[in-house]
């Protein structure tokens, strides 16, 4: 089965290994008024991530999950994405006033009778989130490596916003290789509320992938588009997140409807380029049930080592069909009926002959 292949620009590679992004700092006043030093995390935000650190026990007066983490190169570090859940209530939306036109402004009867139409106002999120990157030593928090400081001011509109609804919703920041643990806040604005979770991960050197090759966390997307300037500050963004110039929208179950695209994005660390510093890279792709091989892709090569790669959910029967003493076959494309599959990935660096063979689960419903 042919398919077209996405393929991410060079120019785009580079400048995703060029990623950085600065902290935002929150200013605090003395009693006159006068700007202090700048801070990053406030120190009721400090204690409470203090008072559970050792035994990561979560402060809940703002319930929140962290539900996965993701990450993607980025120059010498490693963007770490973090997706998490909370209550679309506990990140303080609240409707933006839109001034009035003047009274006395004559209008036209059409436009009168527009003022009595309901329109779904904007909301705006009035909440704080923090977080709190320490190096781990064994199970130990150790060395604080970084603060950050998120001003959640999002918008949204409010015919679309339920209050106990769980929206699902990103972050994301650079951080070199180690073993970390991070300590997240999200509060209320004047700090009433302060809920906490702390979430252990590990992002590999990538200098060690010398003699064998290995990849970043391989997930489906469920939309993909190219925005027309990085982000250059840490944000809050609801079902979506950033990387470089890309707004990414993951699929977080790996949950598909029939004629669904499992559309995948991933690097592959320990690749080499030739002595004219292009890549080449082949990959076999299969959908599996059980042992059963059901769609079988023709091979895809890449240029790069960042891979995004649609791959339409269509398998090839054949169709008999007997008449008299004569047996006729053709081939259909049909959808993948429900169920559980798994997507097989063959990679094969071309030039310097390294393998890896990697697996994703997903379900059809």
């Amino acid at each position: 089965m042919k398919i077209k292949t996405v393929v991410i620009p060079l120019f785009l590679f580079g400048f995703i290994l060029s990623l950085v992004f600065a902290p935002t700092a929150l200013a605090q006043k003395n009693k006159k008024g006068q700007e202090q030093k700048v801070i990053i995390i406030p120190k009721e935000v400090k204690d409470v991530f203090q008072e559970g650190l050792l035994t990561r026990e979560a402060r809940l007066d703002i319930p929140f999950t962290i539900k996965k983490h993701f990450y993607l190169p980025a120059r010498e570090n490693l963007h770490s994405i973090f997706i998490f859940t909370v209550k679309n209530e506990d990140l303080g939306f609240a409707p933006i006033e839109v001034p009035s036109e003047p009274q006395a402004q004559e209008k036209k009867e059409e436009e009168v009778q527009s003022v009595f139409e309901e329109t779904p106002a904007k909301l705006r999120a009035n909440a704080h989130v923090f977080l709190q990157f320490n190096m781990l030593e064994g199970d130990t928090p150790g060395e604080l490596i970084k603060e950050v400081y998120i001003p959640v001011n999002m918008e949204i509109d409010g015919a679309s916003y339920i209050p106990d609804e769980e929206g699902l919703y990103t972050t994301a920041y650079p951080l070199p290789p180690g073993d970390y643990i991070l300590s997240m806040a999200i509060t209320s604005r004047n700090l009433d509320k302060i809920g906490t979770q702390y979430f252990s991960f590990t992002l590999p050197a990538t200098a060690s992938f010398v003699e064998e090759l290995e990849t970043t966390p391989i997930f489906f997307c469920k939309n993909i588009e190219r925005m027309s300037a990085p982000e250059t500050r840490t944000e809050i963004h609801k079902e979506f997140f950033t990387y470089s110039i890309l707004k990414i929208e993951p699929n977080m179950d790996n949950i598909f409807s029939p004629g669904d695209t499992l559309d995948i994005l991933f690097f592959i660390f320990g690749t080499q380029p030739d002595d004219a510093g292009k890549f080449s890279i082949e990959i076999k792709y299969e959908v599996l049930k059980g042992e059963e091989t059901v769609i079988r892709y023709a091979p895809q090569g890449y240029e790069s080592p960042i891979v995004s790669q649609p791959l339409p959910m269509k398998k090839t029967v054949i169709i008999k069909t007997t008449k008299g003493e004569e047996t006729t076959e053709r081939k259909e494309q049909r959808d993948l009926e429900p169920g559980s599959y798994t997507l097989s990935l063959n990679i094969k660096d071309n030039i310097s002959g390294k393998s890896l063979e990697k697996l994703i689960d997903f379900e059809v419903k």
